[in-house]
């Protein structure tokens, strides 16, 4: 007989990304039994255990995401609490604006955004990429989305959506900053549906706001004004979100400096193999959680029906299986390499159009390409700050939030088309 388990929650909260990883180790076949916020639970990690994860046979999310990660991160109602046919129909509103053509205007916008807010950064003064890349995005995602908002809405709203991304993972202050944020943008979208829908205010044809001010469930009816809102911000909300990614490479760019070289030249391919290597490097989601469908096994383990079942995605992306040398930095790893659906994980793994992998995973790629060119471009300097990254903090990111100092404002040549990342595979 299995000893009790002991609830995980506390040793989760202190030990952040590496619970999960370190606690595989411990175990003979990397299968870890424990209990959660009260729950049985198990956790698996590899490409085999993404397929058994992804499989909806096996595994179900609705139930699985806690109620504060829903209050601040994905909303109640929101497409990441269905499943089955419900979760199909709603997903269709994230795929017909996660194509090429829509992937080539978001990264458009934001480039222009960039662009036009680099004169404002002072020179010979400190900016802090995370948050300067925070409103770039903001404002690029919202132009792209048919989102009009004044000047100082955009500010707020960048600070907003990061607050949203930022307090998922914990119960203190930063928690509680994302709740209001939630509620008062939901608020604010649920309006703005509304005055779409009513004729109000416009909204340019197959924009992310006529999307889903459009959509129908599959009963035909149009979705309540508060989820129609809490999809929007599903829709920008992860785009603002990229100034993790934003940061992190100009935290990569300060320990490598010789990858700025390519960038800098504007090597598409070397662009789109260093946002790979980014987002397998660099700490973003630490595990994906859902309930057992059914009795399963797994490594000749066995998973009761209604388990929790937790895929370690961190553990996964620095598996020295998968990834030689993982914890070295190499973007040379992803060049002429598309990675496959169920190895490089950091916003899940699958096919988007089937399962629950996040469908803007093309957007993250294209604007973390896109916006490091633009920075390996700029001369500045690093002053001496805290860039350590604390694996105990979910999500993580450097302390400074990468403070750099601008040598001077003159305007950059634009780099080359930016490389499109291929769909995931099934």
């Amino acid at each position: 007989m299995r000893p009790r388990l002991v609830d995980s929650s506390v040793p989760l909260l202190l030990e952040g990304y590496g619970w999960l990883p370190n606690r595989r180790r411990r175990t003979p076949n990397g299968v870890v039994h424990t209990r959660l916020l009260g729950q049985p639970a198990v956790g698996v990690c590899g490409p085999g255990a993404a397929r058994l994860f992804y499989d909806e046979t096996n595994i179900e999310r609705h139930g699985a995401i806690p109620g504060p990660v829903l209050s601040t991160l994905f909303g109640h109602g929101a497409v990441h609490t269905l499943d089955g046919p419900a979760h199909r129909h709603r997903k269709s509103i994230f795929l017909s604006l996660a194509t090429p053509e829509h992937t080539a205007v978001l990264v458009e916008q934001v480039t222009a955004a960039w662009d036009e807010l680099l004169p404002s950064w002072p020179e010979n003064e400190p900016v802090v990429l995370f948050d300067a890349a925070s409103r770039v995005l903001t404002r690029g995602a919202c132009r792209w989305a048919g989102i009009s908002l004044p000047e100082a809405e955009l500010d707020a709203l960048a600070g907003d959506l990061v607050a949203m991304v930022d307090g998922f993972a914990t119960l203190g202050p930063r928690h509680w900053r994302g709740r209001r944020a939630r509620r008062h943008w939901e608020d604010r979208f649920a309006r703005l549906v509304d005055d779409v829908r009513q004729g109000g205010a416009s909204a340019p044809a197959d924009s992310a706001l006529w999307v889903v001010a459009q959509h129908r469930d599959a009963e035909g009816n149009p979705l309540e004004p508060r989820v129609a809102a809490v999809e929007l911000l599903n829709v920008i909300r992860p785009t603002a979100a990229v100034c993790w990614f934003v940061a992190f490479a100009g935290h990569a760019l300060h320990r490598w400096p010789q990858h700025r070289v390519p960038l800098r030249a504007g090597d598409p391919d070397f662009a789109l193999a260093f946002a790979h290597e980014l987002r397998r490097f660099y700490p973003f989601a630490p595990f994906l959680g859902g309930h057992a469908v059914r009795d399963l096994t797994w490594q000749g383990e066995h998973i009761p029906a209604g388990a929790l079942v937790l895929l370690d995605l961190y553990g996964q992306n620095h598996d020295p299986e998968l990834w030689p040398e993982p914890y070295t930095f190499d973007p040379r790893r992803f060049l002429g390499r598309e990675p496959g659906a169920f190895d490089l994980v950091p916003q899940g793994a699958g096919d988007p159009r089937t399962g629950h992998r996040c469908p803007g995973e093309p957007f993250t790629v294209a604007l973390v390409a896109a916006l490091a060119m633009r920075l390996a471009q700029l001369d500045y300097e690093v002053p001496d700050q805290d860039l350590t990254i604390s694996l105990s903090r979910i999500p993580a990111r450097p302390a400074s939030g990468v403070v750099l100092r601008p040598l001077h404002r003159a305007a950059l040549p634009a780099p080359p088309a930016q490389p499109q990342p291929a769909p995931a595979r099934g």
